[in-house]
């Protein structure tokens, strides 16, 4: 069975790391929907793919060499997200390094770096152990409360402690350099875990994949036990059923399941491959999209709780103190935190939950990048210095991250994630879904499957593969665009420029596909037999499309022994004239194969 690391949803649009559905349920239906009928599907139908052919992102498209642009896409996008999640993880970092203090540093207003317009939720006259008064003075209440001034110390120390926030997106300031110093450690973290590959990180992942239960279970019995937890977690699941129609909510669902469940990351194709080819990736899909979608919900529940304690404390509605994005990670939950007892405590457990949950993803993120890159050389040194290649993989990560550590970090973390990492993971999709259905054929597929698993796909996964998935994605697409708003953040309207930056990041991953269909195009012999006057001059161009999109002869299963059908050689190899199989990497169980040059490989056999 495939172990997926659980990724932290996104929140709205930010991978902040903090929680499940972090709206309200009238994103948890369309969520549902998207799921049930997009989100399931897809990630099966990865890794059955990956699993299948014993290959990376790249390795994959020799079912249809044509569309191995999708693959290098897919590659494009993983490079964006793993350079700005690890900056989102470093933070997490400096939230959780200064957490370890007697008091939270953003629980009060008498910070050398507050302004006059800082309203604490806490008394400074009842500085003690970082408890909270029992009750507020009136005069603070009634600023709390009714003030449009009011900013709180947790929005300040982020905003002007923290990131010393600049004013521009294209004003960089200073790196700062406590941030830098974070990122720097969460890369070498990366690094350390990853030296081995999958087998020191399969290990490390049992724990960071399971850890951040018995926290988000903690905080939860926490939060319950609140006043007030009822009403934050009754506005956590009071439809608001004026918003379904609205195309931004389901496009914001697309984005929040493929992001949750990894799709068209090229990570669930990846780590599938290292499976065996026989393991029951059917029943993997099921359990892995339901527990982490079922994770969602639950660290819903965990922050709308303290969200409702901490608005019941401050006497306002729960929509005043919810937020979204990096302002929920780093802004309200840390504020709400200040409430409880010993909040040091509590500050501690949740951040290294988020670093948890982050290092997660960021191992599959760069184990997806250096499996294509070896896969994709595929020679005899890069497959034995794997680790150099990781090593250099990290340090070119930490190099592209530093100016999201500089003053208008946060304004280019934002643009990246808004544009990079949303319209190109349904547009992947989408096209790797008809390729595989349509250009490959749903028969071949569905016959590929029963030979892995001794059954085929059933037949709720067979509709949704040919018809509703890509439909709905399809509509959402269009949708999206016709209701298109540019980016904000918080009162800053991004400009023109820097929304064109956005575009083209979005447009770098997805014309991976078309450029690489027309070099495949331009490389790929036509049928001799057409070269000739007595056909039209369109015949070698339509049989060259043909031969670009038909599956490359060592497309199939890795290992000889599954080899079997239509895939077994009709000549028993030999070490001069041997069937070719690519490995991945040679780290793995100890299989001998013979390539076609004569030298003795090592075949991985999947994790």
């Amino acid at each position: 069975m495939v172990l997926c690391p659980a990724r932290p949803p996104r929140g709205t649009r930010t991978s902040n790391g903090a929680t499940g559905a972090t709206r309200s349920s009238a994103f948890m239906f369309p969520y549902f929907i998207m799921l049930i009928f997009c989100g399931i599907p897809l990630f099966f139908m990865e890794l059955s793919f990956g699993q299948f052919a014993s290959q990376g992102c790249l390795g994959v498209w020799r079912i249809s060499p044509m569309f191995k642009g999708v693959g290098y896409g897919m590659m494009v996008v993983s490079t964006y997200i793993g350079i700005y999640y690890n900056v989102v993880i470093c933070i997490a970092f400096y939230y959780f390094f200064s957490s370890m203090t007697h008091v939270l540093p953003w629980a009060y207003c008498s910070n050398p770096w507050n302004t006059p317009d800082c309203a604490g939720v806490l008394d400074a006259s009842n500085l003690t152990n970082g408890s909270r008064p029992a009750t507020l003075p009136g005069n603070l209440s009634h600023l709390l409360n009714h003030s449009l001034q009011r900013t709180s110390p947790s929005e300040e120390y982020w905003r002007l402690y923290v990131l010393k926030l600049s004013d521009d997106i294209g004003n960089f300031g200073e790196v700062r350099l406590p941030l830098l110093g974070c990122l720097g450690v969460s890369w070498v973290v990366v690094f350390l875990c990853l030296i081995r590959g999958v087998k020191s990180s399969g290990k490390v992942v049992y724990f960071t994949a399971t850890f951040p239960y018995v926290v988000l279970t903690i905080l939860f019995v926490r939060g319950v036990t609140l006043e007030g937890a009822f009403t934050g977690i009754m506005y956590y699941l009071t439809p608001q059923w004026d918003k379904i129609l609205e195309a931004k909510v389901w496009g914001d669902a697309a984005s929040q399941i493929f992001y949750s469940l990894g799709c068209a990351w090229g990570g669930l194709i990846t780590m599938a491959s290292y499976n065996k080819f026989h393991n029951n990736c059917y029943r993997d899909s099921i359990i892995i999209s339901i527990t982490n979608c079922a994770t969602s919900v639950y660290a819903g529940f965990v922050i709308f709780s303290i969200l409702g304690f901490m608005a019941n404390h401050l006497g306002v509605d729960v929509s005043r103190v919810a937020d979204h994005g990096p302002g929920l990670a780093f802004v309200a939950y840390p504020e709400a935190l200040t409430l409880l007892p010993i909040s040091p405590l509590w500050s501690l457990l949740f951040f290294f939950m988020l670093i948890l949950l982050g290092l997660g993803t960021q191992f599959c993120l760069l184990e997806t990048l250096v499996t294509a890159i070896v896969d994709e050389v595929g020679n005899e040194w890069i497959l034995q210095k794997k680790t150099y290649v990781t090593l250099g993989v990290a340090v070119a990560g930490f190099l592209l991250g530093i100016p999201l550590t500089s003053q208008a970090g946060i304004y280019w973390l934002l643009l990246m994630d808004n544009y990079a990492a949303s319209f190109s993971l349904v547009v992947i999709s989408c096209i790797m879904c008809v390729s595989i259905m349509y250009i490959y054929g749903h028969r071949n597929y569905f016959q590929d499957i029963q030979m892995m698993l001794g059954f085929p796909p059933p037949i709720f996964f067979q509709i949704c593969w040919r018809f509703v998935s890509p439909a709905i994605i399809f509509f959402i697409l269009i949708f999206t665009v016709i209701q298109y708003q540019p980016i904000t953040y918080n009162h800053y309207q991004y400009p023109g420029w820097a929304v064109a930056i956005g575009f083209l990041l979005a447009l770098s991953s997805v014309i991976c596909i078309p450029l690489y269909a027309l070099f495949q195009l331009c490389r790929t012999d036509g049928d001799t037999l057409l070269q000739c006057p007595a056909h039209p001059p369109c015949l070698p161009l339509l049989q060259r499309l043909k031969n670009a999109t038909k599956p490359s002869r060592d497309w199939g299963p890795a290992l000889l022994e599954h080899r079997t059908g239509r895939y077994a050689p009709t000549i028993p190899p030999s070490p001069e004239d041997g069937l070719e199989v690519q490995p991945l990497h040679p780290d793995k169980a100890q299989i001998p194969m013979v390539g076609s040059n004569g030298s003795s490989r090592l075949q991985d056999s999947r994790i």
